[in-house]
């Protein structure tokens, strides 16, 4: 073990010890969180329109507080826009994280509080890194480099001193020196506005330093990846960092794109997942497997709906108490960012309670719903994964919508895909994917019963660069802006046809 390993392990000790206490102190460590949070903003606008000085337990708060969605909390957050203090939170919130709208067409402007950077983001950024090294004490991570691919610069100022832009590039602005220190590239590197400027640059600055970790979204990387084994002539990323060992990645689901980042690294990776929104982190992958542990003590309160009662009359939420494994919820959060029972549009799936761990099973508007088949993205991942084994491909990006039924036409999913290694043959392709999905969603199998309801899917092939035209047309070039996967419409997929 080296020395700068001992050193940190050493300090982390007491910390490593409460994330282990999370499985047996789940609901006492939230209850303080929610207590805690509503203490600090009982003499904020919305602490006073709840009456929070009343408020004793979560019952009271639960019947005071109604949940909102993004729609219903716009209004405090243009007061927030606007320069006023003490709305939501006990602070002039100063930044505001530009949301890339995967859910609504909207962008969303969610409050960033110098709270939720210090005790929600940062601290879960070196809770990973923390956790990794127990899991691996041999390891030679903190020798060296971690490359860092963020969002851009082109922070709006919106007057008040009051600025918006992505998630990633706040944090990258606001970092701590000693973060910056073992990061790389140059903060004014990595915020670059310009796509293809950021590309050369990252590589000019990169290629000679000794990188041994990668942290960023999946999709992204890999275009700068590509562009540097280009640039360098390379055949793989160890020729380039040979001490290169993590990547922590995290925005979207990993499975596509595992194969491909094994091939890029010949002696072997290790990956660490973290869900890390711009409306707080939540959690990180602390141990092997494809599923990762609820952080519990970063300033953040949860609830959770399941996602069968969302749209009905009185849904009803759960807490940390009484939740269960194989449930699909929507979550709901209370935050240190001034977020009081926002639905954050996505979807988890316990898959343990001792300590909670989960994955990331699907947006609450992301899914494909036209037949009643109710397909979420964690079957349709899955899916595509069978697809690809079965017919030796890889996929770079996709997206699928409904072929809508009409009086001389069935209805069927529309795949658009971008394969990185295509395979032998798309009616294979075809078929394996039906018959995965049917195999993982009963209701999608149900509904394909001898084509009655819903037909066979039809699979597109999209072409070399479709996608990050489709994004660079857009203006979601980057950071953390996400290609929409599965949609109950056909907005996404026929504007990007148009371009294939």
């Amino acid at each position: 073990m080296s020395l700068i390993n001992s050193i940190v392990n050493r300090y982390s000790e007491s910390r490593l010890r409460a994330i282990e206490s999370f499985a047996s102190n789940a609901e006492e460590i939230q209850q303080k969180q929610l207590m805690g949070l509503i203490g600090k903003a009982g003499q904020t606008s919305f602490g006073k329109e709840n009456s929070f000085g009343e408020i004793r337990n979560y019952e009271q708060f639960a019947e005071r507080v109604a949940v909102r969605d993004y729609v219903a909390f716009a209004p405090y957050v243009e007061r927030m826009k606007q320069g006023e203090s003490n709305v939501c939170w006990p602070e002039k919130i100063r930044w505001f994280a530009k949301s890339s709208g995967t859910t609504d067409a909207k962008s969303k402007f969610i409050p960033v509080s110098l709270d939720a950077l210090n005790d929600c983001h940062y601290r879960g950024a070196k809770d990973s890194v923390l956790t990794y090294l127990a899991n691996h004490p041999e390891s030679k991570m903190l020798s060296g480099k971690c490359l860092t691919l963020g969002g851009s610069k082109e922070i709006s100022n919106i007057g008040h001193q009051i600025q918006t832009g992505d998630l990633s590039a706040i944090l990258i602005g606001n970092s701590p020196w000693w973060a910056n220190l073992a990061k790389t590239p140059q903060r004014d590197i990595a915020l670059l506005s310009k796509w293809e400027e950021k590309l050369d640059k990252i590589t000019q600055a990169t290629v000679r330093q000794n990188v041994t970790s990668l942290a960023g979204v999946p999709s992204w990387f890999l275009i700068l990846l590509k562009h540097i084994l280009e640039t360098t002539g390379k055949n793989n990323l160890h020729e380039i960092w040979p001490n290169l060992e993590l990547f922590m990645h995290g925005g979207i689901n990993f499975t596509p794109y595992r194969q491909q980042y094994c091939q890029l690294c010949p002696k072997g990776i290790n990956f660490v997942e973290t869900y890390n929104a711009s409306e707080g982190f939540f959690g990180i992958q602390t141990k092997e497997g494809h599923d990762m542990q609820l952080m519990l003590d970063y300033g953040i309160f949860y609830e959770f709906v399941p996602l069968s009662e969302i749209g009905s009359e009185h849904p009803k939420a759960r807490t940390i108490a009484n939740v269960e494994t194989g449930v699909d919820y929507a979550m709901v959060i209370t935050t240190n960012g001034g977020l009081w029972r926002y639905m954050i549009g996505d979807t988890i799936r316990f898959t343990s309670l001792a300590p909670h761990r989960f994955i990331i099973s699907g947006r609450t508007k992301h899914y494909i719903n036209a037949f009643g088949e109710e397909l979420m993205i964690d079957n349709a991942e899955k899916a595509l994964q069978k697809a690809c084994e079965a017919t030796n491909a890889a996929i770079a990006e996709y997206t699928a919508a409904p072929v809508f039924m009409d009086i001389k036409t069935q209805g069927c999913h529309e795949w658009l895909i971008e394969f990185s290694k295509q395979p032998s043959s798309i009616e294979a392709f075809t078929t394996e994917l039906d018959n995965a999905l049917r195999e993982v969603n009963s209701d999608y199998d149900a509904k394909r019963y001898r084509d009655i309801t819903l037909g066979r899917p039809r699979v597109v092939v999209g072409r070399n660069g479709l996608f990050f035209d489709w994004m660079k047309a857009n203006g979601k070039l980057g950071g953390q802006n996400k290609v929409p996967r599965l949609s109950n419409t056909r907005e996404y997929i026929d504007s990007l046809l148009k371009l294939n």
